[in-house]
């Protein structure tokens, strides 16, 4: 059969001709006679059967029902691969990327530039007192736009190095940035950088710090479109002049007048670099208040700056090697925050920073993006008229004595003070310096200098909470008994340990009690060993002392480690609450327009067992009633029966000296701070006033006790603790002579005492009332039988320097 034949016979409706040179495997080859006729005769059912068309075949088999694996059906994974062809996934990909093009487009098409609205955001925040009343309002912005034009070209590239080295050559968004930024975002993690300058000076003028998807997607269009349309100096403009460089000072002409006291345009390449790198955390980077790690971190970012201002071939390396770290002057505060206000304020917002960094997962520089100057309602815990008395207190006791003109010693004198409710947390009333204008530090929040033997009680807080004993098997408690010789060498310390008691002084086998009341560094030191450093240290970061970075040492047992008096007060009122921790709050509320932050509790867990809490406190209570309190607080004419508990301390060369102390209901922690005026190096406080004879020295027991004083008894009325131990000061009997007979400080710590007491020796056999009479010979009454060994006040918290009181 020829072609045309075979296509005539499928129009025909016959089967179709087999391919060519293709066979039937069960036919035998056919010749071509054969084929042909074969062909030919082929019946009409068979052409029908054969001739389907290929459509009626697909409808046929779609009728049938699927078939087993292997069968007559078609398998599922080959409908699976039908599905997820490479040619489907790769159309769908392309589908996604037209969608999202389409999507950025119109979104590109609806968000416009909007008005810059920075100013308007700026508002006033509202300090309130707890009573309601206003303590102050802050809210005058700081700012003056300068051109550009009037900062030098190199102060300029000081802000690129620093935040945008691509700025002059980019589009002004970093994608990368960009997609991290809204990754983080999207799962709740806050930011972490990636923003060029012009999306920073974007966020800054025209949009707001709130850390949304929205907002992001929004500072994404507005970024491309403002680089579009201004020119990168007017960008860079409005970026140095909007941000906020921390003192209250939004822009670089404000930055450079309270960071160096000149105007921008005479602004030095090392100035510059010091406030590019202070954009990145203001607060944290101000040399001013800064602490070690912070003054650390400012001026490593200060080289990166420098240094990539070398790589961009902005700065001639030579130069930059040649350059030093410039030390910013002292901040000269607002207006309106003259007195305590200013500490008051700075601490609210701070604290106010922490819980948004805490529950927004954002930094210190965002947290203050949104606090200061924001619009916030802010009440303040501070009762006013405590406040007025804690005022009254320190003015009286201690700066109405103090004479710069006569004494220059007189000039370095600081106070801080802190004082809370153990029950709630609340921070009452607070003494951060002379005035906020004049000492912008904040001694009642700075942690720079030792606490010296305030530390004391938390050594026997851990031996109890641990029921530790001595190196002889002997549980530690109020009535053990220890070796009370001066320079005695610790048993079982990994180095050699022995400080010195106060003047040398040997007090032979002594009771924890008494050792407490004299402060006897012997006894504390083999204690902390004896309990193990790693868990005093433990115990107290528990109470609420920042132990971070601190090595456990046998020398903290005298405390050597920086501490502020709100530190020293959140340990006291947790010993106060029985072992329940405080953190002090000076925040009752903080609220602005369709917002209020959701504050943390400040009474949290139980961190130490509350019998060691309450027999800590009963022990400190000889401190008052029979040791280096006992003439400015137990004897004090302003008492009216309250109980009380507390602890003096005089620290290393006397550069500090602290009371901290409480009654049932308030506590309240005062420091004295040896300061130069002009340096701001530790100095010794030993002879200011002039009011104290012999050596000057002031102790803990004198000024900081009596301001305690003062201001403890004006404040609270007659109490009592309810504890839950058998042993210490507070439950022995109060008729035992010795509470009255033995005089614990001397006149060189207290200037009204008189002389004639000085003489009394300071231990009798009634020093230990918890021991039986029969146990009177016990060598825990032996102290030194000439006046001659009497501490004046306290011991030395410096193993090297034994005129120095604790």
């Amino acid at each position: 059969m020829g072609r045309a034949d075979e296509r005539r016979a499928r129009q025909r409706g016959g089967r179709r001709a087999a391919p060519r040179n293709r066979t039937s495997p069960q036919a035998a080859p056919a010749t071509p006679a054969q084929s042909g006729a074969t062909t030919a005769v082929e019946s009409p059912a068979a052409e029908a059967a054969e001739g389907a068309t290929r459509a009626e075949r697909r409808r046929a088999a779609a009728k049938k029902p699927p078939g087993k694996p292997g069968g007559p059906g078609k398998p599922a994974k080959g409908r699976i691969r039908r599905l997820f062809t490479w040619k489907k996934m790769l159309g769908a990909f392309f589908t996604v990327c037209l969608l999202g093009i389409g999507s950025f487009i119109a979104l590109y098409m609806m968000v416009s530039v909007p008005q810059g609205n920075a100013l308007a955001q700026t508002q006033s925040n509202v300090y309130k007192y707890s009573d309601g009343s206003v303590l102050a309002r802050k809210g005058t912005v700081n700012r003056e736009i300068v051109d550009l034009s009037k900062v030098p070209k190199a102060v300029q590239h000081t802000f690129v190095a620093a935040e945008n080295k691509t700025f002059y050559t980019d589009n002004g968004i970093d994608l990368r940035g960009m997609a991290r930024g809204l990754y983080n975002t999207a799962r709740g993690r806050g930011t972490q950088g990636g923003s060029t300058i012009t999306q920073q000076y974007v966020k800054n003028y025209y949009l707001d710090q709130d850390q949304t998807v929205t907002r992001k997607l929004k500072e994404l269009v507005i970024s491309l479109k403002v680089d579009r349309e201004r020119t990168k100096e007017e960008i860079l403009a409005g970026y140095i002049n909007t941000s906020y460089y921390g003192r209250g000072a939004y822009g670089i002409q404000a930055a450079a007048q309270a960071y160096y006291r000149v105007d921008a345009d005479k602004l030095s390449v090392e100035q510059g670099a010091y406030l590019a790198a202070l954009l990145q955390a203001p607060s944290q980077y101000d040399w001013a208040v800064a602490g070690p790690v912070g003054k650390k971190l400012v001026q490593a970012r200060w080289n990166y700056v420098l240094d990539n201002m070398v790589g961009q071939k902005w700065l001639d390396k030579s130069e930059r090697d040649g350059m030093k770290f410039p030390i910013p002057k002292d901040p000269k505060p607002a207006s309106g925050l003259e007195g305590q206000k200013g500490y008051l304020v700075d601490l609210a917002n701070t604290q106010l920073e922490n819980q948004l960094m805490k529950s927004q997962n954002i930094t210190r520089s965002q947290a203050e993006a949104q606090v200061v100057d924001q619009g916030w309602t802010i009440t303040l815990n501070i009762d006013p008229k405590k406040q007025a008395k804690l005022e009254a207190a320190v003015k009286s006791q201690l700066t109405s004595k103090l004479n710069g003109k006569k004494r220059k010693v007189d000039n370095n004198v600081q106070a801080g003070a802190v004082s809370v409710d153990p029950k709630t947390g609340k921070i009452l009333a607070l003494y951060g310096g002379v005035d906020y204008y004049k000492h912008y530090t904040n001694n009642a929040t700075r942690a720079d200098y030792q606490p010296a033997s305030t530390f004391k009680p938390i050594i026997l807080a851990a031996a109890l909470d641990q029921n530790a004993k001595t190196q002889n098997g002997k549980d530690i408690n109020a009535d053990t008994i220890y070796d009370g010789t001066s320079g005695r060498p610790v048993k079982g310390s990994d180095i050699a340990f022995a400080p010195p008691n106060e003047d040398d002084a040997n007090y032979g086998n002594i009771t924890v009690q008494t050792a407490m009341n004299k402060s006897v560094n012997s006894v504390f030191a083999q204690m902390g060993v004896d309990v193990g450093m790693k868990n005093v240290l433990k115990t107290a970061d528990d109470l609420g002392l920042d132990t971070e970075n601190l090595q456990a040492v046998p020398a903290m047992t005298l405390g050597s480690m920086g501490a502020s008096p709100l530190e020293m007060a959140s340990v006291y009122a947790t010993l106060d609450n029985h072992g329940q921790k405080v953190t002090p709050s000076i925040l009752a509320s903080a609220e602005k327009t369709g917002r209020k932050v959701d504050l943390p509790d400040p009474i949290g867990d139980q961190v130490i067992n509350a019998e060691a809490a309450d027999q800590v406190t009963s022990v400190l209570t000889g401190v008052v009633d029979d040791g280096t309190a006992k003439a400015s607080v137990a004897q004090n004419p302003l008492r009216k029966g309250q109980q009380v508990a507390g602890k003096t301390g005089t620290s290393d060369n006397n550069k500090s000296a602290w009371f901290t102390g409480y009654t049932p209901d308030l506590v309240t922690s005062v420091g004295l701070f040896g300061e130069d005026a002009k340096t701001h190096n530790q100095v010794p406080l030993t002879g200011a006033t002039g009011l104290i004879p012999g050596t000057g020295r002031i102790n803990g027991g004198g000024y900081p006790a009596q301001i305690w004083a003062t201001y403890t008894f004006g404040v609270t009325k007659k109490a009592k603790f309810e504890l839950n131990t058998e042993l210490g000061a507070a439950v022995q009997p109060t008729d035992t002579p010795s509470f009255s007979e033995t005089p614990s400080e001397t006149p060189s710590q207290t200037p009204s005492q008189t002389p004639t007491k000085s003489a009394t020796p300071s231990q009798t056999p009634s020093q230990t009332p918890s021991q039986t009479p029969t146990k009177s010979p016990d060598p825990t009454t032996s102290a030194p039988s000439t006046p001659s060994q009497t501490p004046t006040g306290g011991i030395t918290d410096n193993p090297l320097d034994p005129a120095g009181e604790q």
